[in-house]
């Protein structure tokens, strides 16, 4: 038998052998979850970059839609944005709200004005040791601060935005409303909020600050996703260029300035090819984005045809139902009424000063006018001749057919003539002589 000492010394022992086993086993189970973190998920980073428009609106529809229908489990915004248009931002952060993958925003550089507003609606919101967000007050396109209505409109968005996501509204407002104080932030009275790193954290508008996106996906337990990096197409590139809005008003005006030019020039070359290529990018980025549907294609392609058979047929009627069709599916292909106008009225603006400096200079003698404005004349040089002039009857001598009052015929050699008195009446049968000729004018007086 084992003496009481003994037996206490070969519980110890077991005790301490089992003790080290379970530490063992659970450091074990604790580096295994840690490298299984995420396996079997994937995790669909798209790019939120550069300005925000109808483009960027475009591909984020595209990609968020492969990332649900490939059955993501986490969606990763990468943000750098200076911002952009409030119209934009409003339809990316609704697209953003009815997704129910989780998603999280990565502050890579800046998200400001509509870049903020985009962010907040993500689940996470995680900050780049030197990111920023907010300076989210509204402009105009250009440069000046935004109506009343406006900018009451755009805080509350940005305050709704918070909201939705379970964020103090207070410092959303702060970043749209340069009239709140906050100088605990550096954002007191007369100056709009933007949040560091540090001052995210700390009003819960950052769930944690990391290097970069290894360090993200591990702080979301998503080391070992499957990750899946989305770029734009090079037509979604072309597209968000081509829908810029800076970009839109010079497409136009060189549209219609090759076009007039085309009219003035012989042939079909350079200016008509410019104008017409011009015109293409215009609806291709527009068709691109997703602006311009198949019934502005169809009004484009009706209106050139009415103008093209205006050339043919008179009365103009033709000509501005084509122009008219035209302007309508440029505004059907826009995003914004406002915005078009200016375009179009900067284009017509362009077109009206090299009408008229075309026509100062060349008129109409060269190009398409050519061939639709008549120049010919019946000359004389070209034996054209609308009245013979009778210079030979002068001084002829004849009598009178008929009474003259004052015109009537007279008898020349055996030739009735129409003539007309010198004076007054003259009887017939009375002797009288050529005395003017002018045209088919033959001019007697009555010889005494």
């Amino acid at each position: 038998m084992l003496s009481g000492k003994r037996f206490t010394t070969y519980i110890v022992m077991i005790t301490a052998i089992l003790l080290t086993l379970f530490n063992f086993s659970d450091d074990i189970s604790a580096r295994t979850a840690t490298t299984e973190e995420g396996r079997g998920n994937t995790v669909y980073v798209i790019p939120i970059e550069r300005e925000v428009e109808r483009g960027l609106e475009a591909f984020l529809t595209r990609t968020t839609t492969e990332a649900i229908e490939d059955g993501a489990d986490h969606i990763v915004f990468e943000i750098d944005t200076p911002g952009g248009r409030v119209d934009s931002a409003g339809q990316i952060g609704s697209l953003i709200q009815s997704l129910e993958i989780p998603t999280t925003a990565y502050i890579v550089n800046e998200a400001l004005s509509a870049g903020s507003y985009i962010a907040l609606f993500s689940d996470n919101i995680f900050f780049n040791p030197h990111a920023r967000m907010g300076a989210s007050g509204i402009i105009n396109s250009d440069g000046t601060a935004a109506d009343k209505k406006a900018q009451s409109a755009w805080l509350e968005q940005m305050r709704s935005a918070a909201e939705s996501t379970g964020r103090d509204p207070l410092y959303a407002a702060a970043m749209a409303d340069s009239s709140i104080n906050l100088p605990e932030y550096d954002a007191p009275e007369g100056e709009f909020l933007t949040l560091g790193p540090s001052d995210a954290l700390d009003v819960g508008y950052a769930d944690g600050i990391v290097n970069d996106r290894v360090e993200l996906l591990s702080e979301l337990g998503l080391s070992e996703a499957t990750l899946v990096e989305t770029e734009p197409t090079i037509a979604e590139e072309v597209a968000r260029f081509l829908t810029n809005p800076v970009v839109i008003p010079i497409l136009l005006s060189v549209a219609s300035l090759g076009l007039i030019v085309e009219l003035y020039s012989p042939g079909f070359g350079i200016p008509g090819i410019m104008g017409l290529v011009s015109l293409l990018l215009f609806f291709y980025g527009h068709i691109v984005a997703g602006l311009a549907g198949m019934e502005a294609i169809v009004l484009l392609l009706l209106g050139i045809i009415l103008i093209v058979a205006e050339l043919f047929v008179p009365g103009g009627i033709l000509g501005f139902l084509g122009i008219g069709a035209i302007v309508v599916s440029l505004f059907l292909s826009g995003y914004d009424i406002g915005h078009m106008s200016m375009s179009i009225g900067i284009a017509f603006l362009v077109t009206l000063i090299a009408a008229i400096i075309l026509f100062r200079r060349i008129g109409l003698d060269k190009g398409i006018f050519r061939h639709i404005i008549l120049k010919d004349r019946t000359t004389t040089e070209q034996g054209y001749v609308s009245s013979v002039n009778r210079l030979e009857l002068l001084g002829l001598e004849g009598k009178t057919v008929t009474p003259l009052r004052p015109s009537g015929i007279g008898l020349f050699d055996s030739e009735r003539i129409d003539v007309v008195s010198e004076g007054g009446f003259i009887e017939k049968s009375q002797l009288i002589k050529v005395v003017k000729v002018e045209g088919v004018r033959v001019i007697v007086r009555e010889i005494q």
